[in-house]
């Protein structure tokens, strides 16, 4: 999935589209189908499921999956249970367009208006430090994962996009943003010849990464199981009670789930749009939103490690906010991945939101959706260099966990000691996790906000869930 960087427009989902993962048949994503048959996918580590743990862990993708790899590291001789609904890591980090970009520039101006202009950097500067701690990870631990690292490209393809990116850059710049290694060129003829797309107004690049994110995830959880961790599939937490016992010794909450309750101390919530579905006090805070990705398979004579005219990852500004991310596959076998807000996003978001379908909201069983899946096609057969209009195009859906504020929460819970939230990327978890992890496992350990080194909004405090929830109650969508 991909971030559409815009604070939120005020509209709130409905109060029922709150579900929980969707049972039965669902899309295959291109990296669920590669992984088709692997023993981790369906793992339980022991047949029977524990009665208690120390700690509780509700969701396996990369959050719930990092958590974990944090908390035996912080807390060794604890018992861990990784709980999952479905398959291992068959949510969003299973379903993304396989994108680790770091926003640099392109979400100030929105995040300076929310939040301030401290604020917008630090967030831009925390997708910087998150990216160098993944490609740090996957270096150093020999990950296969298919990583790439070069350049990315964001690329305005209308004179007035242009000109709105060129102001939010000077912004960035003139508020102490870093640009030194961002390049950039405001000359349409230049910006064509770099990037390969016919409409370019300007080409700003920086590094960033492509990866299978699926990949990554399953070698956290092998290390994981290997150290301890109990993870356990098709086991879903349906629901979340205080016990009963007064006892300040005895365990504090109960995971309810269909295979028999867990007792605990510590329960995480890392299912990112499903944490509302799970935890009440979390609704009309963060919301599922389904999305769309895109394959594309060149003909033959394309199939190059890169495609003709991709040698990098995109970004492309498209009008009224708008964006494709494109991720050329860095292997031989030459998909080219289509991810973002594209100018069929529309009319897919006014489908899922029509009156009397809530379950829309946590359908990730589509594959094609008509105007998202014809976008791509229209842009790959008539906006890229070199290419034609041969080759054949399949997709899958997922579900984003969006926050109204636009931001992530991360914490615990007012009001419900031992109950922690890592959720609410909105689409940008490839690029926020990696430090969000550790920043709430440092959190639990008692440690300070400080510490953690995350934007100070990204924290979960009883004043902001107030104000929100205020503003959400009294229709002032000015605040959210």
């Amino acid at each position: 999935m991909s971030q559409k960087p815009a604070v939120p427009n005020g509209s709130i989902p409905n109060s029922t589209r709150y579900g929980f993962p969707k049972e039965g048949r669902y899309s295959l994503s291109y990296w669920l189908q590669g992984v088709q048959g692997d023993p981790l996918l369906n793992h339980r580590t022991t047949a029977e499921l524990p009665s208690s743990a120390d700690i509780v862990i509700i969701g396996s993708g990369l959050s719930g999956t990092l958590i974990a790899n944090h908390c035996l590291k912080a807390f060794p001789g604890k018992s861990i249970i990784i709980l999952e609904a479905r398959e291992f890591c068959s949510g969003a980090t299973g379903r993304n367009a396989g994108h680790c970009k770091p926003d640099q520039w392109r979400g100030f101006s929105a995040y300076e208006a929310a939040f301030g202009t401290e604020q917008a950097l630090k967030i831009l500067e925390n997708e910087q430090a998150t990216w160098t701690a993944l490609v740090e990870y996957i270096r150093q631990n020999n990950v296969d994962c298919d990583l790439w690292v070069g350049d990315t490209l964001d690329v305005p393809v209308t004179p007035e996009v242009a000109a709105a990116a060129k102001t939010n850059f000077e912004r960035f710049k003139a508020a102490g943003g870093e640009v030194g290694h961002i390049k950039v060129t405001h000359d349409p003829v230049e910006a064509r010849k770099i990037s390969h797309i016919k409409s370019a107004q300007a080409c700003y690049a920086w590094s960033a990464s492509t990866l299978y994110p699926w990949k990554l995830t399953a070698h956290i959880m092998r290390e994981n199981l290997s150290k301890g961790a109990n993870l356990q599939t098709r086991t879903k937490a349906i629901k979340i009670i205080e016990t009963p016992d007064s006892n300040p010794e005895s365990w504090r909450w109960i995971v309810q789930t269909p295979r028999g309750p867990i007792k605990t101390n510590q329960v995480i919530h890392a299912t990112n749009a499903y944490s509302s579905a799970l935890e009440p006090s979390l609704r009309g805070l963060i919301y599922p939103s389904p999305h769309m990705c895109n394959r594309i398979k060149p003909p033959v004579e394309f199939e190059d490690p890169n495609p003709a005219g991709l040698t990098n990852s995109y970004g492309v500004l498209l009008p009224e906010g708008g964006l494709f991310s494109i991720n050329p596959r860095s292997t031989r076998e030459g998909s080219v991945l289509f991810g973002g807000s594209n100018p069929g996003q529309a009319a897919f978001e006014r489908w899922v939101n029509e009156p009397g379908y809530p379950e829309r909201g946590v359908d990730d069983g589509i594959e094609v959706f008509g105007a998202v899946t014809g976008a791509v096609k229209d842009f790959a057969e008539g906006a890229i260099e070199g290419w034609k209009a041969e080759f054949a195009v399949d997709g899958w859906s997922g579900i984003i966990g969006r926050s109204v504020d636009n931001v992530p929460w991360i914490g615990e819970l007012p009001d419900l000691p031992g109950q922690w939230v890592c959720a609410g990327h909105n689409g940008h978890g490839m690029a926020r996790i990696f430090t969000a992890a550790p920043g709430l496992v440092k959190l639990m350990a008692g440690r300070p906000w400080a510490e953690t080194q995350l934007p100070d909004v990204y924290q979960i405090t009883p004043s902001r869930v107030n104000n929100l929830k205020r503003a959400r109650d009294s229709g002032d969508t000015s605040r959210l």
